[in-house]
């Protein structure tokens, strides 16, 4: 065997016993999830904005990110929920560089996942208590959605991740809205065929156990853009991108039909002031067609204290470590202007 075993991983059900959710937070995350799936069946008009960092490196910079943005929540909330976007696994293309807080829960020292499972689980819950908002992550590893999967309102499928069937299919055993983004190639099909599949039972092998799934409806796409050949990155946020993915639908028959624009990644060619721009003209989109009005539930925007990114080790509190994200100021604008705009 290759494989040098360090220590064994806590179970799911003992991590929840030792960092339980607490009956006052339950009923948050309730309250919560029932409005954002409305949302998804069209029963509420709100607008989603799943934002916050590229990666939830530190802590106390989280809980004062979450603290400002549950404020505007308060300002915007007749037209707007707020989801925060507290990615603690990070995809690494060549599986080198930062790959989270489940893995590394100081960046700055060598991985322990042990501590990283208890980290991302109190963080999570710290962030409910300090905002009273319920927060999305992604599901880069399925067999470690059930550390979180009685906290998150929202998980994301990511580009590299959404052709993997065991993704699909853990997708499909998930009782929270799940976005399924369009592959790195940028392939409509691929991300229809992913939102399909979840959204069907599967019988299936999960943490050693025979399961079966009843079919997530909730599941459905993001489009973050996507990157050709020759290593360029292309949009597909645009009218006629929004129009071609609402065709899809059409042909699809899926349940709950509902886009959600990455504003970042390849769609901003990770120039992350571009998000600005971006988030107006797909307002503006929706505004001109109905049927974009109907469809496009909201924006995923990285956005943190401070603008930009830092390499590790330079320690700029609340300054992202990977992708650049909109600092606190442009963000506060960005989500007043976007109400206003509704």
């Amino acid at each position: 065997m290759s494989f040098k075993y360090l220590t064994k991983i806590i179970s799911e059900h003992d991590i929840k016993e030792k960092i339980p959710l607490s009956k006052s937070l339950k009923d948050i995350k309730d309250k919560r999830d029932e409005e954002i799936k409305s949302v998804f069946e069209s029963k509420n008009n709100k607008f989603l904005l799943i934002i916050g960092p590229c990666s939830a490196d530190n802590e106390k910079a989280v809980y004062e990110y979450v603290t400002k943005l549950s404020k505007v929540q308060e300002k915007v909330n007749e037209k707007i929920i707020l989801i925060p976007r507290i990615y603690t696994n990070k995809p690494r293309t060549t599986g080198i560089g930062y790959k989270g807080m489940l893995h590394q829960p100081d960046p700055n020292k060598n991985p322990d996942i042990s501590e990283g499972i208890i980290a991302i689980r109190n963080l999570h819950i710290k962030v409910i208590e300090e905002s009273n908002l319920t927060s999305a992550d992604e599901m880069l590893y399925p067999q470690n959605y059930p550390y979180l999967d009685d906290i998150l309102s929202y998980v994301a499928v990511g580009a590299r991740s959404v052709e993997n069937q065991y993704h699909r299919l853990t997708a499909s055993g998930i009782d929270c809205p799940v976005g399924m983004k369009n592959p790195s190639s940028g392939d409509l099909d691929v991300m229809f065929n992913s939102i399909k599949a979840a959204q069907v039972e599967h019988n299936f092998i999960f943490k050693d156990y025979s399961v079966l799934t009843t079919g997530n409806p909730y599941a459905h796409a993001i489009l973050r853009g996507y990157v050709t050949n020759e290593g360029e990155h292309r949009p597909n946020y645009h009218y006629e991108d929004l129009i071609k993915a609402c065709e899809f639908y059409k042909k699809s028959n899926l349940k709950n039909p509902a886009i959600i624009i990455d504003t970042n990644h390849s769609n901003s060619g990770k120039k992350y002031k571009e998000q600005i721009r971006i988030a107006n003209e797909i307002l503006y989109s929706r505004s001109y067609n109905k049927d974009l009005r109907n469809i496009v539930k909201g924006l995923m925007i990285e956005s943190y204290l401070e603008e930009g990114s830092q390499k590790i080790g330079e320690n700029i509190y609340g300054k992202s470590i990977t992708d650049p994200c909109l600092g606190w100021n442009d963000s506060e604008k960005l989500i007043l202007d976007i109400a206003e705009k509704l």
